[in-house]
């Protein structure tokens, strides 16, 4: 999240990631101030607008390229690519300066106008750039439909949580809060964005999804307490043809 790292400190972690793990690193970047006015606080950001952003990306990009004012060690990696986390200002951001985009939530489910918009305002870095969007969905495969929202629900629970104490907390079978109704609302909208089912559920989920936004590529990932059931599920994930 930049309005809490610099670009130089975030080009040179990612340098070194990238010189230790050659074409294995992709860099993510968003604006988010931090969950909580607690936590925005300890921070010290509470003001960061789109056109700082917009700035500190370039930036970015620049360093990881060798080409910043200033040289980001080490020198000579190849520059990992770069993805702008989006929201609607993000999107805007992100076309600007021709980068690609990791869109989910919201986006993915519901008004299409934004990622329409990017589309149509990219500006190429370079003369191969094209719009390029990644849909990121929690993914959760199991034999049975209530067995894979019972797989969701400690992820969905721990989101509401980190929402109101600026913490995220380890996954568990049960909440550990006791939910009020608008808390209770959250959880049933991550439920709603979230893919979930059986093998067959969850192909036509996807691929509802990526015909919808017409996506470039799917970002899964998948969290739960039960380690086993992670493992059963991200191996049948692993099956499904795109």
């Amino acid at each position: 999240m930049l309005p809490n790292h610099r670009p130089i400190v975030v080009a040179e972690q990612a340098k070194m990631l990238a010189a230790l793990h050659p074409g294995r690193v992709d860099l993510g970047v968003g604006r988010s101030l931090g969950f909580t006015a607690p936590v925005r606080d300890a921070l010290g950001v509470h003001d960061y607008g789109p056109d700082d952003f917009a700035g500190d990306v370039s930036a970015l990009a620049d360093l990881l390229a060798d080409a910043g004012p200033v040289t980001a060690m080490p020198k000579g990696v190849p520059a990992p690519p770069l993805f702008v986390l989006a929201t609607g200002s993000g999107l805007a951001v992100a076309a600007r300066l021709g980068l690609p985009v990791v869109v989910g939530g919201p986006l993915v489910h519901g008004d299409l106008t934004p990622l329409a918009d990017y589309r149509a305002a990219f500006r190429p870095r370079h003369p191969d750039d094209a719009p390029r969007v990644l849909v990121s969905v929690d993914v959760l495969v199991a034999d049975a439909p209530a067995r894979a929202r019972d797989l969701v629900l400690p992820e969905a629970w721990a989101m509401v949580e980190s929402r109101t104490t600026g913490a995220f907390p380890p996954l568990r079978p049960e909440p550990a809060l006791r939910l009020t109704a608008r808390q209770q609302e959250q959880v049933e909208r991550h439920l709603d964005q979230a893919v979930h089912g059986t093998a067959g559920d969850v192909a036509e989920q996807l691929t509802a999804i990526v015909e919808r936004t017409g996506a470039d590529e799917v970002l899964a990932f998948s969290s739960t307490y039960d380690r086993a059931a992670l493992r059963d599920s991200d191996a049948a994930l692993a099956t499904l043809h795109p």
